[in-house]
Order: structure tokens, then sequence, then C-alpha cells
């Protein structure tokens, strides 16, 4: 006997202890038995039970002074309800998972130098303590990075706002000084370099547009000096490579030499003004982050090292 009985809102639905009850006086046969098998008294268990055919519109057990037999619309009844608890019980199980940062998806937004050197390991480290959460980078240019994060293409950006953006918020983990960097040929100590310094020397930069460039076209200004620009490149690691063989002398965030193979070269800090390159953990404000992406940021800057920086916010 199929059951149609059409239902206008929820609160006509039956509840999650109407088919507990429902699906423990099936199994067991009795009242007492189902009572016992909910820690419910037996009185609440049959109160649940008419409440539930009131609602379904049939019998689902005849009764007599001494067991229940069911009705066809039990036997019917007992599929859907073992269906529903079944993924409920699913339900819960894959969101606690999801919750613990078991399970779960990352897609962070990353310009080239930090997709090559900050997340490598963080990733590595992060998915040795959550192998069944899938990350991924989206390496973009620097034009592209705030519309993969606006469109949501992603979870979160890993980088640097020029400028605060409406809807963002920017949580700054990392201040980075910038520092010129080059061989022997030119640097054979590791003092302080002022950017007056600095103008006498050939340099090699990223190209107009980019946040690096940016840092330093506005440091030159404020030292009020023409920098001789002899190289323009598209990447960091193309300005470490040429600086390495004596081209010229490349100004970039020092935390990029950690991940040079180039040996010879040698910093020197930038002063006169000194500038620091922020990175940061750049989401929209009103996204919330899913637990598996707050345990990847746990790891990609440690504990205690992210600071919310409020001035930035738009």
């Amino acid at each position: 006997m199929a059951i149609h009985k059409k239902f206008s809102s929820l609160r006509e639905l039956p509840t999650i202890r109407q088919l507990r009850a429902f699906v423990a006086i099936y199994r067991s046969g009795h009242i007492s038995a189902a009572a016992e098998m909910l820690s419910l008294t037996q009185p609440a268990i049959t109160v649940l039970l008419r409440e539930l055919e009131e609602k379904l519109g049939v019998r689902l057990f005849d009764r007599t002074t001494r067991s229940l037999r069911r009705t066809d619309a039990a036997l019917e009844a007992f599929v859907y309800a073992e269906r529903v608890l079944g993924d409920l019980e699913e339900m819960s199980a894959n969101l606690a998972d999801f919750a613990g940062s078991r399970r779960g998806r990352l897609q962070i937004a990353a310009t080239s130098t930090l997709a090559q050197t900050l997340l490598p390991p963080a990733i590595q480290r992060f998915c040795a303590a959550h192998p069944n959460v899938k990350v991924g980078i989206d390496d973009c240019s620097p034009s592209e990075f705030v519309e993969r994060i606006a469109s949501e293409r992603v979870t979160f950006g890993v980088g640097t706002l020029e400028a605060p953006i409406p809807g963002f918020e920017e949580r700054v983990f990392l201040e980075d000084p910038l520092v010129a960097v080059a061989g022997p040929a030119f640097f054979s100590h590791r003092r302080a370099l002022s950017w007056k310094q600095l103008a006498a020397l050939p340099l090699i930069a990223l190209k107009p547009g980019y946040g690096v460039r940016r840092s330093i076209d506005r440091a030159a200004l404020q030292a009020g000096v023409v920098l001789r620009i002899e190289h323009e490149v598209a990447l960091l690691s193309t300005a470490l490579a040429m600086a390495a063989h004596d081209l010229g002398v490349a100004v970039v965030p020092g935390s990029v030499l950690a991940h040079t193979p180039f040996a010879q070269l040698n910093a020197r800090r930038m002063v006169q003004p000194s500038v620091t390159r922020d990175t940061a953990i750049i989401c929209k404000r009103d996204r919330s982050l899913s637990p598996a992406a707050l345990a990847f940021i746990e790891v990609l800057v440690g504990r205690g090292g992210m600071a919310h920086r409020a001035g930035r916010d738009a």
C-alpha cells in the first residue's frame, strides 16, 4: 500500500524522534523493548507512535493486549524511515569529518613567487596531517589575484593588497623587508644599502604594475633618486638568476632568498627608507572559512603568527 499524503508545511512532517520510535518498535515488535532501546518510557514511545500515525494518516500496527502486528503501511514506511535515518547518520558522520578537518577541498590563489616558495612546504605539512583534504594552488599573475578571490573561484588568497579593497579582509602574517641582492662583483659585504647608493648601480627590476616594482618606485620617489634600471622581468626568480650571473642588482622581498639555489648571492638591507612587503591571508569578508581552511592557515603561519590588520580592511 503506497503512502501519498501531501504535507503543506515542515511541521506536518514526521520528526526524527517519531521515526526512531517507529523503527525501534518495528524491529523489536514490542513497545517495552523499543522503550529500552531508546532509553525512553513506554508511555513516551506510545505517544510518539500515535503522533506518527496521525501525521501519516495510516495505522502502522494492529494492537492486541499481548502484541503488535505490522500493517502493510508499516512495511512500506519502514523502508523510508530507515533511509531517512541512515542518511542523517551519514550526514552527521561526514560533517563531523568536515568539522574536524578530516575531509574537504581548498583552492588557494597566489602569485608565482609565493606559489613556488611559501606554499609548497606548507601544503606538504598540512597534507601529512590531513590526507583526505585536497589542496590546490591557483598560481596567477598579480593582475588576476584579486579577481580570483572576488569571484570565489578560490577559498582564499595568499599575497599582498596594494590598497584596501571594499569587502575584503587582510590578515597579515609576514612583514618582509626589501633587500638588494647581487653577486660578489657588486657586493662584498652585507652592510645596509641606501636607495641613493642603489641609484648608482645597474638594477634588475620587475616590470611596472607588479607589486614589488610599485614598492621600489615609491621608495625611490621618497628618497628623491632616479634608479638605473638595466633589465625588467616578470618573475622574481628570473631577477635572482640574472643577479647571480652579475647582470645587476635585484631588489626582492628578503624571504625569497631562503628558496633560491644561488648560494653566491649576497643580500643588503635597504634603508632610507626601509620598505616592507606584507604577505597576508586575503578573503572576502562575508565568506566563512571552513575548518579545513582554518587548519591550513594555522599550518602556514604557525600558532600566534598572524595578526589581523583592521586598518587594511575596507
